[in-house]
């Protein structure tokens, strides 16, 4: 590590304090966004001495980054960390700051440490680590269309055709949503959606029974700030941005749409998704009852064409599986992610489930 490398432990006040003199927004590269930065500091589940992270500055700039955000655990209430991301420039990648920080970040967090996925590239690394493992699930990429920056990398001799491989995927596109339309058909004539910045009472009473044996603690306020589009910002004229982030809050159509499903009356599900790009990442989907499954899976399907995103994104294999089934999708990609805790977390994690919305802070 050179001389002029300084790491600073962010708490909750730190951060507060940074947003307002806009510390970390100033080089060509941000932590994360402020927005996303004021949502954290708007959690009151966060205390004014949690760590949301640890950030390594060489001459003021950002060479290294681990994002954090505290959580409570279900049943007890005991506060726990969740390591989102470990960050470092390429430039001292082989030296000793990635680790170092990693380090600070455990030991500033008491070793209270949770990892709901973790990349390839690290997985050697945490095996040695004192972590065990309390989850494994499957990471669910569903293609709605060939997906043209995928088959450029693949595929590197098409780059120079890039404008007919564009083309072909719009029309793939095209043709899938057609597909999907006429399976939906009627199937969703009874149903009505009503789009909310918030979840209300009645709302919360149909969730409240499906997060019993969560992982982590859901409350309302919770759920709300959760489900915040404050954490976003769109930017219109996108390459005109003075700086890009590590973390996911900017794009030229971000945006989280919260969904009642109504059978008449009475709320049958909830959706949560987010919109980027032309990913539709699914954060919430709950039914009140096993016969309005497909019915709201039909939701899903219907809201997804609605937004002419190509890819669904979800760790929920039940609603995977079932999209597959009544509806076509061009191809699955599925990926086995291990939910990690630290060692030192003294709690019983069993009857506990660490569910898609569980760490779920994209």
């Amino acid at each position: 590590m050179g001389e002029n490398i300084e790491v600073i432990g962010i708490t909750k006040k730190i951060l507060r304090e940074a947003i307002e003199k806009n510390t970390y927004w100033k080089d060509t590269i941000a932590p994360l966004p402020k927005s996303k930065a004021q949502w954290l500091v708007d959690n009151e589940r966060i205390a004014e001495e949690d760590y949301c992270g640890v950030i390594a500055l060489d001459n003021e700039k950002v060479c290294a980054f681990i994002y954090m955000i505290p959580d409570l655990l279900n049943k007890n209430s005991a506060k726990v960390y969740w390591m989102i991301d470990w960050w470092v420039q390429e430039q001292y990648k082989n030296t000793v700051l990635g680790t170092y920080i990693y380090n600070q970040a455990v030991q500033l967090a008491g070793n209270q440490i949770l990892v709901k996925a973790y990349t390839e590239n690290v997985k050697a690394f945490y095996e040695k680590q004192d972590f065990k493992v309390i989850a494994s699930r499957l990471r669910y990429t569903l293609f709605f269309s060939l997906d043209a920056s995928i088959l450029m990398a693949r595929f590197t001799f098409l780059k120079p055709f890039r404008f007919f491989v564009k083309a072909l995927d719009a029309i793939t596109a095209t043709c899938v949503r057609q597909i999907n339309s006429f399976k939906l058909g009627q199937k969703t004539k009874a149903l009505h959606y009503e789009y909310i910045s918030e979840v209300d009472e009645e709302t919360w009473s149909m969730l409240k029974p499906s997060f019993e044996n969560d992982l982590i603690l859901k409350t309302k306020d919770y759920i709300n700030w959760q489900i915040n589009n404050n954490q976003y910002i769109q930017t219109p004229i996108a390459h005109k941005t003075p700086r890009k982030t590590l973390q996911t809050g900017m794009s030229p159509n971000i945006y989280l749409h919260n969904v009642k499903i109504l059978w008449g009356e009475k709320i049958i599900g909830f959706l949560s998704y987010t919109v980027n790009y032309n990913e539709f990442n699914v954060k919430y989907f709950i039914v009140d009852k096993e016969s309005n499954y497909e019915l709201c899976v039909d939701a899903l399907l219907e809201n997804l064409i609605k937004s002419k995103r190509n890819f669904i994104f979800t760790d929920d294999t039940a609603l995977a599986q079932a999209i597959n089934q009544h509806y076509f999708s061009v191809f699955t990609h599925k990926v086995l992610k291990k939910g990690l805790a630290h060692n030192a977390i003294d709690f019983n994690f069993e009857g506990l489930s660490m569910w898609n919305r569980d760490g779920h802070f994209y």
